[in-house]
């Protein structure tokens, strides 16, 4: 399942992304928690931001190529709360930089909750399809 933008977005707070640059691979502690670094579609990426990260306003989405990941990727469950059989990307190892497309920041909308983001220079779809 990959989504119709075909790019996959990784949610990171603005210093971790300004580290990562520096660094040139990011490890969150979820690769040696679990093995694996999270990643959503950019339709998925609320469910966790939601959960997760309610009420931060530091927080950016690194917009991914997927052909740029070195390492095994692999579509599996989310936790229970989520649509059922609905799959994320994991990625097995460190996130590379040369992955990164562009980076956006991510806000929650005036009602507090974080919405699906659009791709920055991406316009939206006004042909009501």
């Amino acid at each position: 399942m990959i989504s119709d933008t075909h790019t996959l977005v990784h949610l990171c707070s603005f210093q971790e992304w300004q580290q990562f640059a520096h660094d040139g691979q990011r490890r969150p502690p979820s690769l040696a928690e679990s093995g694996f670094v999270h990643l959503s579609t950019p339709e998925q990426v609320r469910l966790p931001a939601n959960r997760l990260f309610a009420g931060r306003t530091d927080l950016v989405l690194l917009w991914l190529d997927p052909a740029r990941l070195a390492s095994p990727l692999k579509w599996e469950p989310g936790v229970p709360g989520d649509p059922e059989s609905m799959l994320f990307p994991h990625l097995y190892g460190p996130l590379p930089v040369a992955a990164v497309l562009d980076v956006s920041p991510y806000r929650p909308g005036s009602d507090g909750v974080f919405h699906t983001p659009r791709r920055p220079g991406v316009a939206p779809d006004t042909t009501g399809l």
